[in-house]
């Protein structure tokens, strides 16, 4: 079968249906390519009129064909792979015939830039249809012509932000931004739409390819772009801390290119294509962000043999911040939610989360009045335990309180049918003890939601030592349902996504202990690639709870007959607490609030004196990353992660450590497990046993292997 089906209409129009044999998805490959260069053949012949370039498959095309860049070696075959789409692309759009790109389904990444190079784009007006440029993301940039097309048809600025940026576009607004031609309400009218412009457009050349061309806003030595240049280098800085070569090669290639003409502008593309593909960044993410997270989304982490399950009805205990989310997203997903608190007030408070979110997102466009109430009425705020009867699953928001917690357990059990399974959402108090106030400890589960559960993707799933295989299942198919990514993990003390966070915020604070400038923390913290510095993301989390949560650990383990190490940064979170700075809750903590704006307390050079000499940025950079990927192998190496992939997409997606390293044993692997262990023992001689590697890396330093 090929992989572009050509029929030709009574009207002279030609049809190349693009329909890739043995793929779910449209991606760009060399019989994608041919089968279009074969079109084009066809194009030639003199009863022809024009092409329209469709799709037989649900969405138009997904991009490029990611398994094959995974396997290039040298930049001659991603520079060739690129330039070879380039000129079957330029002999589409200047052999003298109109071509339209008919578009009803999601045209991303290289399958843009399919359309990109057709006379006309006209796309079907369905709002959750998916345009862009999405390269970025995987630390790549558009090497199909997508850098030199968009700057020539919607100008640079908007070529910048488009490919710099990696967003999704829906039909309307792309047709806002300018690179579509039009919409059409229906897949017929889209067709015909198509015909229509073929026929009104019987000569059909590319702007660029006229002689009065001009780009929209003016090329790269207009004095109109001068401003732009003077700033672009350094927002983008701003953004990814110089860590993401691919943006710079984005802002390179279409600066370069604002001066060329197109074909000379597709080598420049096409050579900073190159040199992305075979960065450590790339092979990072695409490691992580495509094959580790789309393994998870297909279920590698669910044990199998048990059937796909949904949750109907959801109970929800506690209508706090964390409560209230989970509500909020299981509404979304459909689910019919009991929201559950001790009083009637807190309860409808919660609800009142939800609505406050709704009437925002009505007010901005994104929904309407209709389907707000529709989703308000899914969530039932209430006092009554027996308002739970016939839920599926009940989640437990409370206090991080083994009594409390142990309370609404067993009130909620009292009244659960006899399948039905319970979770907490406990951010570091082990599964196992909390069911042990279960009267079913096999339907008794860890789901960790993170904060603001709305806006974070992770949903971390803790096994308990009874916890069955079925419930697990149960558990990983209601994340999913609410569109969430689950990691399954083993139970333990802090799980893994608490328990390796906490030694990000805490090597900071051991940095401020030693006489590092607070100020030099914090910039560390960023270079490093971290959403937010060590110091002002303990304040978000509070340093009382941090306190809490040490002195728990400290009393559990003693109850067990084990021995208490406390990290030497929480010393400084007890000095602080002692001095009533507990955290942003309190407007005080490492730093000063008044309202939206923060500075760093000015007392903390005081508490903890400034050394005379200073540790190179680097060196703090390198802190606290190791710190990190020692203790996530070390939760390998104890079986508290289940796998590789769990802890890399994990670590992302639960507390945001630096994309670009592809997750904390990730970050291993690019380092080489033989430098990255000698180098832990080096910082664990200098500053403690916290740093010494575990077993699973001084192994795979002796046998040149990798964590897989």
């Amino acid at each position: 079968m090929a992989a572009v089906q050509l029929t030709l209409g009574d009207d002279g129009i030609l049809v190349a249906t693009m329909d890739l044999p043995g793929r779910p998805m449209n991606v760009v490959t060399d019989a994608l390519m041919e089968g279009i260069a074969a079109a084009l053949t066809r194009l030639a012949e003199p009863g022809v009129k024009g092409l329209i370039l469709t799709s037989g498959k649900a969405d138009f095309c997904a991009g490029g064909d990611i398994d094959r860049m995974s396997k290039w070696t040298t930049p001659e075959q991603p520079f060739e792979a690129s330039m070879a789409m380039k000129r079957v692309l330029r002999q589409l759009e200047t052999q003298g015939k109109p071509v339209v790109a008919a578009i009803h389904g999601h045209a991303l990444g290289g399958g843009l830039e399919l359309a990109l190079a057709c006379h006309a784009r006209i796309v079907l007006d369905e709002p959750r249809l998916k345009l862009g440029q999405p390269e970025v993301k995987l630390g790549l940039l558009p090497g199909g012509g997508g850098t030199v097309r968009l700057s020539r048809l919607v100008g640079i600025q908007a070529a910048l932000q488009i490919c710099g940026e990696g967003g999704d576009f829906s039909p309307q607004k792309a047709l806002a931004t300018g690179f579509i031609t039009a919409l059409a309400p229906s897949r017929e009218a889209l067709l015909q739409a198509a015909r229509d412009w073929i026929a009104a457009n019987p000569k059909a050349r590319q702007p660029w390819d006229q002689p009065k061309f001009r780009f929209p806003g003016g090329d790269s030595k207009s004095p109109a772009m001068a401003q732009l240049w003077a700033i672009a280098p350094s927002i983008a800085f701003g953004k990814g801390r110089g860590l993401y070569p691919a943006v710079q090669h984005i802002m390179s290639a279409i600066f370069e290119g604002g001066l060329l003409d197109v074909d000379s502008a597709s080598v420049v593309e096409s050579r900073y294509f190159a040199a992305c593909c075979l960065s450590q960044t790339s092979r990072n993410l695409i490691g992580t962000l495509w094959y580790g997270l789309n393994a998870l989304k297909k279920g590698a982490s669910r044990p199998a043999g048990f059937e796909a399950r949904k949750v109907t009805k959801l109970g929800v205990l506690g209508a706090g911040m964390m409560g209230a989310g989970i509500a909020h997203v299981a509404a979304k997903a459909g689910i019919h939610v009991v929201l559950l608190d001790t009083t009637q007030e807190a309860a409808d408070k919660g609800k009142a989360h939800t609505q406050a979110l709704l009437d925002t997102a009505v007010k901005r466009g994104r929904s309407t009045p209709e389907k707000r109430d529709a989703l308000l009425a899914r969530i039932h705020p209430t006092t009554a335990y027996a308002d739970l009867a016939g839920c599926d699953l009940v989640i437990e928001a409370v206090f991080e309180d083994r009594e409390v917690k142990a309370g609404v357990t067993r009130q909620a059990e009292a009244v659960l049918g006899t399948g039905a399974v319970f979770a907490s959402n406990t951010s570091t108090l082990p599964i196992t003890g909390l069911a042990k106030a279960s009267a079913r400890p096999a339907h008794f589960i860890g789901l960790h939601f993170f904060s603001p559960v709305e806006k974070m993707p992770l949903v971390e799933i803790i096994v308990g030592a009874q916890t069955s295989d079925e419930t697990l299942a149960r558990g990983f198919d209601f994340v999913q349902q609410i569109g969430k990514t689950p990691i399954v993990v083993n139970d333990a003390r802090g799980f893994y996504t608490s328990r390796v966070f906490g030694t990000y915020v805490l090597e900071g604070l051991a940095m401020l202990r030693e006489g590092v400038h607070p100020r030099a923390i914090e910039v560390a913290g960023l270079q490093a690639g971290m959403p937010m510095p060590p110091l002002a993301l303990q304040d978000e989390v509070s340093l009382s709870l941090a306190v809490h949560v040490a002195d728990q650990t400290k009393k559990d383990l003693a109850a067990e007959g084990k021995a208490y190490e406390e990290h030497p940064g929480m010393a400084v979170a007890r000095q602080l607490c002692e001095a009533g700075r507990i955290g942003r809750k309190a407007g005080r903590g490492f730093y000063d609030y008044e309202g939206d704006d923060k500075h760093l307390w000015p007392g903390l050079t005081a508490m903890f004196p400034t050394a005379a000499t200073q540790p190179p940025l680097a060196e703090l950079v390198d802190r606290l990353l190791v710190a990190q990927a020692v203790e996530s192998a070390r939760c390998l190496e104890e079986g508290v992660l289940r796998s590789v992939v769990d802890a890399n997409v994990g670590s992302i997606f639960g507390w945001g450590f630096a994309p670009c390293h592809g997750g904390t044993l990730q970050f291993i692997n690019a380092v080489g497990a033989r430098a990255f262990v000698a180098h832990a023992r080096e910082l664990a001689a200098r500053y403690g046993r916290r740093f010494e590697p575990p077993a699973n890396a001084i192994a795979h330093a002796r046998d040149g292997t990798r964590f897989e």
